[in-house]
């Protein structure tokens, strides 16, 4: 079948009877799985347990992606693919069944595998996925004809592309993986108001803090995010910055790149505060361990002018039990903060306001939450990258660069290590010439060193 061609429109299952529809709010996972069977939400291809989440759909990457010249919209009037067509914006077709090469800040079009047919009471919000905003890579769902990036209106039905823009990272994709998320809103969801985020304070379902005397959340407008570069008793390291000119990311490799291949590490800043070049791209941590209860999920507020000129947070979803289990287990989570400074330099100091997170009612409790047993990567997170890197990665080169152990520092090269470092400058104010070379490189100098020494 042509990618152009409409995808199933008959349903995958049969239909379950005598289902009992939620109320108003963010569909379940229990009734995104009732439209899969009813054919609300259709796919060619067998949808996957795995992509019902607690509060949204992973949607799929098909088999065709088309660079373009730039991106746009359709209109009511015409279709997608049309307007590209009619505008000669479609640059290169690619076949994606294999691993293909998206190059960093080109704009491509991928048609998705699943495809809508909603109900007139229910409406789509969609997202990037948490692994793949720490990429800073941009995605936006596009319906066949609306003018709205990311919203999919009441009583939809046709097909769904994404568009991908990688702007740091060169990036592998093929056919099958999610790179984007759909809520599906049944009648209104506002936001809750203040009144009531301060009731779900009082049972620590907003941050955990130790003390109960302490504050728990500023409160204004939703739940106030600041920024933490105070660092961890683990690790000092408060923010990573995105290199350039860096390997491609394959996207289905896990725990597989060294994180110093790709990111730059910023430590706690003496002063208080870090700037943030303009364009560059960065991951930080919340200062609030947050929490959102099973009732509920939430959405970071991706921007808010009255923060300054930078973007925070492309991958805004927050699902039910995020930093908070099945029963109030966990206590909090860090909210990672995907941020770029536009146009201009920004400073940014320890504990500063930089963004929102609205707290959206559930139409019911799910039946799964946010967690490892549901294969959720950044339950109990601290400021960590995405799931491609090793998470050890510059933990154990901390660990080497802090051991005083001569045995540790067997082989590791002067640059990589504060204590070697130390030794070099004092054995050459004593004068001791041979030093450097026997401490970088011991293994090859030490015959050379006790030649030298045989012979004087």
């Amino acid at each position: 079948m042509d990618w152009e061609e409409t995808v199933a429109s008959v349903p995958l299952f049969k239909e379950i009877k005598n289902y009992q529809s939620c109320g108003e709010g963010i569909l379940p996972s229990q009734e995104l799985r009732h439209f899969v069977d009813n054919g609300v939400i259709c796919s060619h291809r067998e949808i996957e347990p795995e992509q019902i989440q607690p509060a949204s759909i992973d949607l799929r990457l098909w088999d065709t992606a088309y660079r373009v010249r730039a991106s746009f919209l359709p209109s009511k009037s015409t279709t997608l693919l049309n307007k590209a067509t009619t505008n000669g914006l479609f640059d290169t077709k690619l076949d994606i069944s294999e691993p293909t090469l998206l190059e960093p800040r080109a704009v491509y079009i991928i048609r998705l595998v699943e495809s809508l047919a909603l109900p007139s009471d229910v409406y789509g919000v969609a997202n990037a996925k948490s692994t793949t905003g720490r990429l800073d890579i941009f995605t936006r769902l596009i319906t066949e004809v609306g003018d709205e990036f990311e919203r999919v209106p009441k009583g939809y039905r046709g097909d769904l592309y994404i568009q991908v823009v990688s702007r740091s990272f060169p990036i592998l994709v093929r056919s099958g993986m999610k790179l984007n998320q759909l809520r599906l809103v049944r009648g209104r969801s506002n936001p809750v108001a203040d009144s009531g985020l301060k009731e779900l304070a009082k049972d620590d379902l907003l941050v955990f803090n130790e003390e109960p005397s302490s504050e728990q959340g500023d409160i204004n407008r939703g739940l106030r995010i600041t920024v933490d570069l105070k660092g961890t008793a683990d690790s000092d390291i408060v923010a990573y910055e995105a290199k350039r000119y860096t390997q491609p990311v394959s996207l289905n490799q896990v725990q597989y790149y060294d994180p110093a291949d790709f990111w730059s590490p910023i430590r706690k800043p003496e002063k208080g505060y870090i700037v943030l070049e303009p364009e560059n791209f960065y991951l930080l941590a919340s200062k609030q361990p947050v929490r959102v209860g099973p009732d509920h999920a939430a959405e970071m507020v991706p921007y808010d002018p009255t923060t300054g000129e930078f973007h925070v947070h492309y991958a805004g979803f927050f699902d039910p039990g995020f930093g908070y289990g099945v029963g109030g287990e966990i206590q909090g989570s860090k909210a990672v903060l995907e941020v770029r400074a536009h146009g201009m330099p920004v400073m940014l100091e320890d504990d500063q306001f930089v963004g929102r997170l609205n707290y959206y009612k559930m139409a019911a409790t799910p039946d799964k939450v946010y967690g490892v047993s549901i294969g959720s990567s950044y339950q109990k997170q601290g400021l960590a990258l995405s799931k491609q890197f090793k998470q050890s990665g510059f933990a154990e080169r901390e660990k080497v660069m802090s051991t005083s152990d001569p045995d540790a520092m067997q082989g590791v090269p002067a640059k990589h290590s504060l204590t070697s470092r130390n030794e070099i400058k004092r054995r050459s104010d004593l004068g001791e010439d041979d030093s450097i070379l026997d401490i970088a490189f011991p293994q090859k100098t030490s015959a050379i060193t006790l030649q030298a020494k045989t012979r004087t």
